[in-house]
């Protein structure tokens, strides 16, 4: 304040969560994440994307380095990520065959073909299916109770 830095002080005590102060706090300890990644990473509160267009077999190492980066820069920030809430998904209209095989933290993260981020379901193959529907299935409820 006034120019002026105060002494630093190491805080040992943690924020409770739901305070004001938490998003905030929150997105300034995990600001770094990104350091030293080649992929692309996107973070929104806890939630968190990495991805990478994927032509050849070094793109698809480059992926998996930075995997293991985000998980060396977890254990080196104390901060649990769940492996099994994460999902390995391929954006294309092509007929592929074999299976994505990218690990998080040792467990191989689960290939799906559509998954929740936002709020909006994404599919693989870049349809807006799933979403329409569950929308219109959350409208019909949102109908149902109102009368």
């Amino acid at each position: 304040m006034g120019g002026q830095l105060s002494a630093e002080v190491r805080v040992t005590s943690r924020v409770p969560q739901g305070s004001i102060l938490c998003p905030l706090l929150f997105l300034a300890y995990v600001n770094d994440i990104w350091r030293n990644m080649e992929s692309t990473i996107r973070l929104f509160a806890d939630d968190y994307v990495i991805y990478r267009k994927i032509i050849n077999n070094a793109d698809m190492e480059k992926l998996q380095k930075d995997l293991d980066k985000l998980g060396e820069w977890a254990v080196e920030n104390a901060m649990k990520i769940n492996p099994s809430k994460s999902k390995a998904i391929r954006f294309t209209r092509a007929r592929v065959t074999d299976p994505l095989n990218y690990l998080l933290m040792g467990p191989l993260i689960l290939e799906a073909s559509s998954f929740k981020y936002l709020g909006i379901i994404v599919r693989n193959d870049l349809s807006w299916g799933d979403q329409v529907n569950y929308a219109v299935k959350k409208a019909w409820k949102a109908l149902h109770f109102t009368m």
